[in-house]
C-alpha cells in the first residue's frame, strides 16, 4: 500500500476512534456538563404501558417534568435492587426538589411481572418511583425506542434471567434524551445530573 493511502487509512481510524469516545462519553453529563457537549441522542419515543394500578399509561403522561427511566425486572437478583435502592437514596438527597421529577421502572419481563408484581416490588423503595408493565409486543415497542438491550437467559432450575441494560435514562421535559446515570457511577455525580436535570426543566 502506498505511503498516501496509509496516511488516508490511519485518517479514518482516527475519527473513527473520535466518534467512538464522542458517542461513549456523550452521557456522561446532561444538560450541556462535561463531556457531553451540545448532541443527544434520538432515543425514546411513543409506548403504551400499564402501571401499579392497573392504567394504561403512555409517553405522554411524563411530559412537563423531566423522567429517570430504568428498565429491568423484579427478579433481578443484583443490578435492579441496588439501582432502585441508590435512586430512591438520590430521591432522599434531592429533598423537596425530588418533586420536580418523574420516576419510573419498566419491567422487561412481561411474563412474570405484571401490575402486582410491580406495586410489591416498587414498595421497597421510594414511592415516587413508578412501576410499569406490558405485554411482550408493548415491552419490544418501548425497548426498542429507547435501544434498551434485553435478552432471556435458561437457569439451570429451569427456569430463566434475563439480561439487561444497567443504565437509568435521564429525559428532559419534553421527552429528549439527554444523558445517563451509569451503574456503579458514583453517587456525587448522579445527584450533580439529577439536580442539573431539574435546573434545565
Amino acid at each position: 500500500m502506498s505511503p498516501r493511502k496509509l496516511g488516508a487509512l490511519a485518517g479514518g481510524i482516527f475519527a473513527v476512534v473520535l466518534a467512538i469516545v464522542a458517542i461513549a462519553t456523550m452521557d456522561r453529563a446532561p444538560l450541556g456538563g462535561p463531556g457531553q457537549g451540545s448532541g443527544t441522542a434520538a432515543l425514546g419515543g411513543p409506548f403504551t404501558l400499564t402501571d401499579e394500578d392497573g392504567a394504561k399509561v403512555t409517553e405522554a403522561d411524563f411530559l412537563g417534568k423531566p423522567t429517570a427511566i430504568f428498565f429491568g425486572f423484579t427478579f433481578c437478583p443484583d443490578v435492579c435492587p441496588t439501582t432502585l435502592f441508590e435512586l430512591s437514596g438520590l430521591i432522599d438527597k434531592l429533598g423537596p426538589e425530588a418533586d420536580k421529577l418523574n420516576y419510573a421502572f419498566v419491567s422487561v419481563d412481561w411474563e412474570r411481572d405484571g401490575p402486582e408484581e410491580l406495586a410489591s416490588y416498587t414498595s421497597s423503595f421510594d414511592d415516587r418511583i413508578r412501576g410499569l408493565s406490558g405485554t411482550a409486543d408493548e415491552i419490544e415497542t418501548v425497548t426498542k425506542a429507547y435501544r434498551v438491550y434485553y435478552k432471556k437467559v435458561p437457569t439451570d432450575d429451569g427456569e430463566y434471567t434475563i439480561d439487561h441494560t444497567a443504565s437509568v435514562y435521564l429525559m428532559d421535559k419534553d421527552g429528549r434524551f439527554v444523558g445517563t446515570l451509569a451503574y456503579g457511577e458514583a453517587q456525587d455525580s448522579m445527584l450533580e445530573k439529577l439536580k442539573r436535570l431539574i435546573e434545565g426543566a
